[in-house]
């Protein structure tokens, strides 16, 4: 009943609306036919503004006038969000556009530092110079034998990789039992961890048999280095196996070993040794080290100071390679300090 009696209210008020609307005075005229059809245009008015919003008392124009704005604001609002789109798609391209330059740049930069990273500033553009190298049927043969060495990483799952590490322990340790391969003892040759298979990384297996040549060929040097006989050390001293695969990594890097037939001087040195020393690297690598220790217990150096003693051994080592002369590596210098 109630919602009847609402219905009919409305409705009487919306027929009171159509009769107060054509009840608007109007400008006289005589015409008695333009006076119906101005009744009948005020009919069609007020169907009109029943069903539509009303805009207030306003006359046609101040309607325009009121639409305008709406209209031109609808008009920009579609336009800002295809600009605002746009921006967000231009920006998110030049965003990751200079997310890629950074990071190419960050890269050529590590790259240079790599490369140059083993020379001071008046030897690099003389010593980093890169020449093309035309080798002989042996030397490429020898280098060829040097780079496949360079390319197998240690796995602990091969046996042969076992045996080598098994080896390892028994030259350092002659007259202690062998651990298993994963144990606190091998921490004491300087292994980083228990298990020395996660600490060769870059420097592979070569790293490994770097270090065996060294105690079997140099058994004097590589045991007073194991065991620190030498000089006043540090309380933190460098570990002894993780800093012999270090130095077999920067070996490569400073001889150029990954370039091809384009070489650093010192890299043209090294192939120039390989004619008469098919094992020039792995004597190479005993004469860095034996640099190493003996730059360490110059400099009083602590484990904290490791790859700058490092980078300074490796400036002296190719210092010692291409001064001229060397057709061995027995004809280094610093070949001298190392004891059978």
């Amino acid at each position: 009943m109630l919602h009847w009696y609402g219905q009919r209210s409305r409705l009487s008020s919306t027929s009171m609306a159509s009769k107060a609307i054509r009840r608007r005075p109007c400008v006289a005229d005589t015409d008695k036919g333009s006076e119906e059809k101005r009744m009948e245009a005020a009919t069609v008015t007020d169907s009109v503004s029943v069903t539509e919003p009303l805009l207030g008392n306003s006359t046609q124009g101040n309607k325009s006038k009121g639409y305008e704005p709406r209209t031109r604001l609808d008009f920009w609002d579609e336009k800002t969000r295809k600009c605002l789109h746009w921006a967000h798609v231009v920006s998110n391209f030049i965003s990751q556009s200079a997310r890629n330059i950074v990071n190419a740049i960050s890269e050529f930069g590590s790259w240079l530092a790599r490369f140059f990273g083993c020379s001071s500033s008046a030897e690099r553009s003389q010593n980093r110079h890169t020449v093309i190298v035309d080798l002989s049927p042996l030397q490429e043969e020898r280098l060829h034998s040097v780079r496949q060495r360079l390319n197998v990483p240690f796995d602990c799952s091969v046996i042969k990789h076992q045996d080598a590490l098994k080896e390892l322990w028994r030259l350092a340790y002659p007259n202690r039992q062998l651990p298993p391969l994963k144990s606190e003892l091998w921490k004491e040759m300087g292994w980083q961890n228990s298990d020395p298979a996660s600490d060769f990384r870059a420097g592979g297996v070569m790293s490994l048999e770097n270090l065996i040549y060294f105690a079997r060929n140099y058994p004097g040097s590589f045991q007073r280095l194991l065991h620190k006989a030498d000089g006043e050390r540090a309380e933190w001293e460098y570990p002894f196996a993780v800093a012999g695969v270090n130095i077999s990594y920067m070996l490569v890097q400073m001889l150029d070993l990954l370039s091809g037939n384009r070489m650093s001087k010192a890299g043209v040195c090294f192939v120039e040794l390989l004619e008469d020393d098919e094992m020039a690297f792995d004597n190479l690598f005993c004469v860095a080290f034996q640099m190493l220790d003996a730059q360490w217990l110059a400099r009083k150096a602590s484990y904290m100071e490791f790859n700058e003693v490092l980078k300074s051994t490796l400036v002296q080592l190719e210092r010692e390679l291409t001064a001229g002369g060397v057709s061995s590596v027995h004809n280094l210098p610093s070949f001298r300090m190392l004891e059978s």
